[in-house]
């Protein structure tokens, strides 16, 4: 018997029982080719089965060797119920498929490791497999060549957290253009060292699930209802300006929207998605309205599809049972923004309850795969409301388990590429593969390149920065930093490329150079301050926290002169200048009176680091300017929004010398926009004789409370910085802000219930901390009511215990009148 006529007899077996048990469900299995047939795609396209159970099951992620093998993880342990239990069963696996021949098809599978909890990240190198399943992160190999692994090694054991929820867990490690290994929902960084060690680099917790690279390097992510992000800089800019012993926080131009969450058009009823009882939530017609479980986000690569896909994002929507695609806006090498590809369809969608698309792929053949977990239950049990545990078991969601199929998308003839067979090719013949028209295959040739460490194409690699395509051009560019060859001549090279992304990541690969004093190169760098593209002087602003203080200061002093007006530039010029931020504050408020409305960006992010500094010399001078009548209003109020959003990012308040009449006076005032800001100013700053509403608010911690909060300011980050943003500030329409919210700085009883069963309301609170213990919610707790001016007590363990016992057997989130009766 083959295998495909297997798999039709399984699912035929799992019907039959299915059956035997009583009506069918409303929501059908169907086997894959019942399933190849509920699809509905653009014209021109189509969707080919790749694989599907027995050769696999519930997979969540898959990655590719270097001659076309697809490595899968398979999720088995993930909700085997509504009520999740056996979660924790060592059931989940890696395995290897492979196209035996050659038809298209998957037909052999190898299991490549087994007995893993909740696996979820692969990521196939030379050096062996990177498998993520936390909270460890291990480098296996194949040592016999059996595909099967017998070498394991620790990368790192803080991936993640084994006790962290599944849909808010690091996953990705993605092997960027710049050599770097990038992930989604995680803190760090990875780079192989040419011994096959890995170095670590500190980044803002970003995304939620899954993070992909375009044909620039540029990479996007997203979260549920918030579907496309991008970095306008690197994210590890942001550990520049953070302590060693916490975790960065996201900057100005880290994660940043490139879209709106918008609507979405199921091809059938949706009525099962959380919280479908919300009118938007769902249409009238019963069809998911926007995206509320967006993932996945991935930009086309491949050379299969037209050419105008080279703009394109798909991603993920598995409650609504379809991949949208998004197409980008570029300018001059900048990211402008993102709009819907068709104004009323989505690109897949299908009428199958249970395809839950949870991953996209760039293939080796040039096309598009999408990873279908294959399920009732895609909703974590966490967050699965009253309403949605109902729809499970009247739609009859809940069982079967154990399916998985993966489908290619294919365009009309073009077809499918030819397999490669890349791991014997020699460097020679990698380098020429840098120039191949497949996005995957340039990148695995950049790899290959980087992890075997051999220089002998350097002639080659450098005859490609003369190439005339730019993607190529960044290839050999990167490569050879990547070897640790590039050379000064290089450099020179490339910072007078004609292509603003060749100028942008030649000025990162020359940070060494130009901080260790190189003339030549810091003369090409200087020279780019002038450039004419966006990307490259936010890419000076970003790399002038690794050059020397005199060059920082003097780069930043030339840029001010240019006028900057892109915020993004602006933040990071005013962290260069650090606690010389008043001089160029001054400088820029000495210019003509005319020409202030354009320095409003500037004013505010120098105004922001001036209030970071925590000096309340330097925050009174900014904050006398700031009462100066005769100076702009747009000035003004941009100094006083920029000192209180800095000194947020301090904790404790600004200690002032003496009363601030000037802010009191904006405060009491009738100009109602600077009311506001200096309003929101005040709770931040502190002087001698301010009346304190609650003098238990700001008690002395005791050395265990104190031991608590650090333990919670690790396990937010972990498990809600996703949302609430590591500033604690939220996403619009996603999650509240935790900044002087009246729900954390209140009653400790009424914050515990909004975490253990949630709330209603117009910004909802899912039931996170149900799966909690009562010492970590506690730490949680205690941590965010004594971050980002918040002075309300710490939470203990017993505090959590109490409230858990007293509301044991709800089910339904708290409104918003049931927590107003808490005290």
């Amino acid at each position: 018997m083959t295998t495909g006529n297997f798999g039709a007899l399984l699912v035929g077996i799992v019907l039959l029982v299915a059956c035997d048990r009583g009506p069918a469900p409303v929501a059908p299995v169907y086997t894959p080719k019942q399933a190849l047939a509920t699809f509905n795609l653009p014209p021109g396209y189509s969707i080919q089965l790749v694989a599907a159970e027995p050769l696999v099951h519930d997979p969540v992620a898959i990655d590719f060797d270097a001659d076309g093998r697809m490595y899968v993880v398979e999720m088995s342990g993930y909700m085997p119920s509504v009520s999740g239990e056996g979660e924790n069963i060592p059931n989940g696996k890696v395995v290897v498929l492979e196209d035996t021949n050659d038809d298209g098809r998957m037909d052999r599978r190898t299991v490549f490791l087994d007995s893993l909890v909740l696996p979820r990240t692969v990521a196939v190198l030379e050096h062996g497999v990177l498998v993520g399943a936390p909270p460890f992160l291990w480098l296996l190999r194949d040592t016999t060549g059996d595909l099967h692994a017998d070498t394991r090694m620790v990368v790192r054991n803080d991936y993640g957290s084994a006790e962290v929820n599944p849909e808010h867990n690091a996953n990705g490690a993605l092997w960027g253009m710049d050599n770097w290994l990038h992930s989604a929902n995680d803190t760090r960084e990875l780079r192989m060292n040419a011994d096959g060690t890995f170095a670590s680099r500190k980044t803002p917790s970003l995304g939620q699930w899954g993070v992909s690279s375009d044909e620039y390097g540029r990479l996007y992510r997203n979260s549920n209802e918030d579907p496309l992000r991008t970095d306008f800089i690197p994210a590890h800019y942001a550990a520049q300006f953070t302590s060693p012993e916490r975790e960065p926080k996201a900057l100005r131009g880290l994660y940043s929207a490139l879209t709106a969450n918008v609507p979405v058009f199921p091809s059938h009823k949706t009525p099962a998605v959380n919280r479908g009882y919300r009118e938007r939530t769902l249409r009238a017609d019963s069809t998911l309205a926007h995206y509320t479980s967006a993932g996945s986000p991935t930009a086309y690569v491949g050379d299969r599809y037209p050419a105008s896909m080279r703009r394109g994002v798909f991603v993920t929507e598995s409650a609504g049972n379809l991949v949208g695609l998004f197409t980008v806006t570029d300018t001059n090498g900048t990211l402008r923004s993102a709009r819907r590809a068709q104004d009323s369809v989505d690109f897949l969608t299908s009428t199958d309850e249970r395809f839950r698309p949870v991953n996209l792929a760039n293939a080796p053949d040039g096309t598009l795969y999408v990873v279908d977990m294959y399920r009732g239950i895609i909703q974590h049990r966490t967050y699965i409301t009253d309403y949605l545990e109902g729809k499970i078991r009247e739609r009859g969601l809940e069982q079967p388990v154990g399916f998985g199929r993966i489908y290619r998308l294919l365009y009309d003839s073009s077809g499918r590429g030819a397999t490669p067979r890349l791991s014997a090719m020699s460097s020679a013949q990698l380098v020429a593969t840098l120039a191949h028209s497949n996005g995957w295959w340039r990148m695995t040739a950049q790899r290959l390149i980087v992890e075997r460490h051999d220089t002998a194409a350097l002639p080659q690699l450098r005859a490609l920065l003369g190439r005339a395509d730019d993607r190529v051009r960044l290839h050999a560019l990167w490569t050879l930093d990547g070897l640790g060859v590039i050379a000064g001549a290089d450099l020179l090279v490339a910072l007078d490329d004609g292509s603003p992304h060749v100028r942008a990541a030649a000025l990162r690969v020359a940070e060494p150079y130009v901080a260790r004093g190189d003339t030549a190169v810091r003369a090409a760098v200087m020279a780019l301050i002038t450039d004419s593209a966006a990307l490259v002087r936010r890419q000076l602003a970003a790399s002038l926290s690794q050059f020397a203080a005199a060059d920082r200061f003097a780069v930043a002093n030339r840029l001010v002169d240019l006028r900057v007006t892109d915020v993004v530039t602006a933040e990071l010029l005013a962290r260069a200048a650090d606690s010389r931020a008043l001089v160029l504050l001054t400088r820029i408020l000495a210019r003509d009176a005319t020409n202030h409305g354009n320095d409003s960006a500037l004013v505010e992010a120098l105004a922001a680091q001036i209030g970071r500094t925590a000096d309340g010399g330097t925050v009174a001078r900014a904050l006398a300017i700031a009462a100066d009548v005769r100076r702009p209003h747009a000035q003004r109020v941009a100094l006083i929004d920029g000192l209180a959003r800095g000194a947020s990012d301090v904790g404790a308040p600004v200690e002032l010398a003496s009363r601030p009449a000037a802010l009191i006076s904006m405060m009491r005032g009738s100009d109602s926009v600077l009311r506001v800001a200096a309003s929101r100013l005040e709770p931040r700053v502190h002087w001698p004789g301010k009346p304190v509403p609650d003098a238990n608010a700001v008690r002395a911690l005791t050395s265990a409370e104190v031991a608590r909060i650090a333990t919670g300011r690790d396990e937010f980050g972990k498990t809600c910085a996703a949302c609430h943003q590591s500033n604690g500030a939220g996403l619009s329409g996603v999650a509240a802000s935790l900044v002087g919210s009246a729900y954390v700085n209140g009653p400790s009883a009424r914050l515990i219930r909004i975490v253990l069963q949630g709330k209603e309301g117009a910004m909802l609170m899912p039931p996170v901390g149900a799966t909690m213990s009562d010492e970590r919610l506690a730490s949680i707790l205690s941590f965010i009511r004594r971050e980002w001016g918040n002075r309300a007590d710490p939470i203990d363990a017993a505090a959590v215990k109490e409230v858990r016992g007293a509301t044991t057997g709800r089910r339904r989130a708290w409104t918003v009148e049931e927590l107003a009766r808490v005290r």
